[in-house]
């Protein structure tokens, strides 16, 4: 049993007494960080913090194929921002929403699902806008560099007091006033600079890795002949009664004639095609209930968590729980596929995975012959033509679930085995430089942590050793 003894005098915040927030674990950091001077809160060190303020006008009809980009809590990661499952706006909607226009060097943090992730607007973004679920920073930069004070809000000082200022019982939310409460450390112009070079040069790293991932995603769409394809929604066509009976759907949005462009492309490739389910061999995972969540221990990996270049933390489980459900322990070389919420998810377990267990969004794929390589298969289940498929099958869901039987009939075309390798070497070489990058992210948030914990020189003495190499 963990217990802390406070004195009345000692309950800093006049709204929480409750036993959590004055937890052993908050309070050794809160005493670490305050050994530190000079400290700020982030109210005093931003010129502007604001949230969408416009909620009624959310609205998914607003989304667009191309516009201007909205960015939401899945877009923020931990220090990074994820352009992958990015979704648009028009700029009538995005003029609207004025109060939540974003500008390059913003300071952007989430407050609702996955709290206190945090990222630096980059340069390059251009106009963009954001959803209810996030914050936006304004950095007096005077004062600070917005990328140290994302950095420090990913690093274990700062989440662990975003976490702990959440408030709310269902769902844990970080509402706007205790976001101003956060308090940060300042250092050096020089530091905080140096940490600034480091996430840029993890930005550069991991653009030119996108950009080969995209090449083996053009490459794949070149050999289906659909490289110039668009999607085009048909306000009216004809379709027979045989063809509702035999698709069991009477809805007009299935029989869109652009999902059957897709199909026949498939069909149509001279390579070949079969069906996922005749390639694989699908296993269902698992949910343990809110109440098993703990603040830490085994990885509790939700739909949320799934990414196609990475698998995140954010609820833990018990040993104890773990080890009742060890047969949902993923394994090297299966796929992670994610069928609700946001369905199409696809992510290659390259290595020796570490434990964790997956929920019951999520299905565990492994290959049945040799058909397909690993790395193929993954970009084609993240591609648009398997997009297009599940917009197919699950269109209309107010909450998407897309059923294990529809996931096995998805149609993929067998590329031959020279260009199968191709893709799988583009896609090798697009996460190694991705990993590169990420180690460049941890290094910027550690030398944070170890200048609050020993001093600037230490961390930057350390950082150098860290970098020399990249």
């Amino acid at each position: 049993m963990y217990a802390s003894i406070l004195n009345h005098k000692d309950l800093n915040c006049p709204n929480r007494i409750d036993a959590e927030f004055y937890g052993p674990f908050n309070l050794s950091l809160l005493r670490t960080l305050k050994k530190h001077t000079p400290l700020f809160t982030l109210e005093n060190a931003s010129s502007l913090i604001t949230d969408m303020g416009a909620f009624s006008l959310y609205r998914k009809e607003y989304f667009v194929e191309k516009g201007i980009p909205f960015l939401r809590v899945e877009n923020i990661k931990n220090n990074f921002l994820d352009l992958s499952n990015l979704q648009y706006i028009s700029d009538e909607y995005h003029n609207k929403l004025s109060k939540s226009k974003i500008k390059p060097r913003d300071v952007l943090l989430t407050t609702k699902a996955i709290i206190g992730q945090s990222c630096t607007v980059p340069d390059n973004l251009g106009e963009c806008n954001m959803s209810q679920n996030l914050v936006r920073i304004r950095i007096q930069e005077e004062l600070f560099n917005p990328y140290y004070v994302s950095t420090f809000l990913a690093s274990k000082y700062g989440r662990f007091q975003t976490n702990r200022l959440a408030t709310g019982n269902v769902q844990l939310y970080l509402n706007f006033e205790n976001i101003k409460q956060v308090i940060i450390p300042k250092f050096t112009d020089d530091f905080q600079g140096n940490i600034e070079m480091i996430l840029k040069d993890s930005e550069q790293v991991k653009f030119i890795s996108g950009s080969l991932y995209k090449d083996a995603e053009r490459f794949l769409l070149s050999e289906l002949c659909l490289s110039n394809w668009q999607t085009k929604h048909r306000l009216s066509f004809v379709r027979s009664f045989s063809e509702t009976e035999q698709a069991e759907r009477i809805d007009a949005e299935y029989f869109q004639p652009k999902y059957d462009e897709i199909a026949k492309a498939i069909k149509k490739y001279k390579g070949g095609w079969d069906t996922l389910g005749n390639l694989v061999s699908v296993k269902k995972c698992v949910e343990v209930g809110r109440g098993e969540y703990l603040d830490e221990g085994i990885p509790f990996v939700r739909v949320s968590n799934l990414s196609p270049f990475e698998v995140t933390e954010e609820k833990y489980i018990s040993e104890k729980l773990y080890s009742e459900l060890m047969q949902h322990q993923p394994k090297q070389g299966e796929i992670l596929f994610s069928k609700d919420a946001t369905p199409g998810i696809a992510y290659h377990l390259k290595d020796n995975s570490k434990r964790f267990i997956p929920s019951g969004g999520i299905l565990r794929l492994k290959l049945k012959n040799k058909q397909v390589n690993e790395d193929y298969l993954t970009l084609a289940l993240n591609s648009l033509i398997v997009k297009e498929q599940i917009n197919r099958d699950v269109g209309g869901s107010v909450i998407l679930h897309w059923r294990p039987d529809q996931v096995k009939d998805t149609l993929i075309p067998l590329l031959p085995e020279d260009k199968q390798s191709k893709i799988q070497q583009k896609i090798s070489e697009s996460f190694n430089l991705r990993k590169q990058s990420k180690h460049l992210l941890e290094c910027a948030k550690k030398a944070v942590e170890l200048a609050i914990e020993k001093d600037e020189k230490t961390a930057m003495q350390w950082l150098k050793k860290q970098t020399q190499n990249n």
